[in-house]
């Protein structure tokens, strides 16, 4: 995985309630057992037309926006617990995805595949989708040492909660196998003491 420490960018705003996994990555691309691909088909039936052209009013398919960051409506990544959708926004070019709400199991699945969920109050999260209804080249700064988020077309700042673990395996670039081989010598050693 890449290291995250820093991210400044525009971002692609999503402002839809209740967005569950398979509206993420719909169940008939889920054959495939690498992540190779799954960034075509994020938000499929939202975003294509059944002859497969891209459906003009999807916001992934408006030139508008751009950049690293999707800002969400509240409780997103709801329902079954699919790995794949994580996958997705990844393969899509996501890093950061905003909301004031995560399912549990998606928060998980996006941390153990480099992207990072952040969660702010209702109050920041309609901020940020005013800002980029104003400006769609506003920008927020994530900034995952200090556990921060900055809409930087108001300069308000909020502080997000990350899992210690997690967060200490997104700015070393390590996943959990990453991570147990980094602790192989103290490992080692403890194994040899007893």
């Amino acid at each position: 995985m890449e290291k995250f420490i820093k991210l400044t960018s525009s971002v692609v705003p999503l402002p839809i309630e209740n967005v569950d996994t398979d509206q993420i990555i719909p169940a008939r691309f889920l054959k495939a057992t690498n992540k190779d691909g799954f960034g075509d088909n994020l938000f499929a039936d939202w975003r294509y037309n059944k002859d497969g052209s891209p459906k003009a009013d999807f916001v992934l398919n408006n030139s508008t926006f751009s950049g690293s960051i999707l800002v969400a409506g509240k409780n997103f990544g709801s329902g079954s617990s699919r790995e794949h959708a994580a996958w997705a926004i990844d393969g899509y070019g996501f890093k950061v995805v905003v909301s004031s709400f995560f399912a549990d199991i998606f928060q998980n699945n996006a941390l153990n595949n480099g992207v990072l969920p952040v969660v702010v109050s209702a109050d920041f999260l309609a901020e940020v989708f005013a800002s980029v209804t104003a400006d769609p080249k506003a920008t927020l700064t994530i900034d995952l040492e200090n556990q921060s988020v900055t809409n930087n077309a108001t300069g308000k700042s909020e502080t997000f909660v990350i899992n210690a673990y997690k967060k200490e395996c997104l700015l070393n670039g390590l996943d959990d196998i990453d991570y147990l081989l980094s602790k192989k010598t103290q490992i080692e050693a403890y194994e040899s003491a007893r």
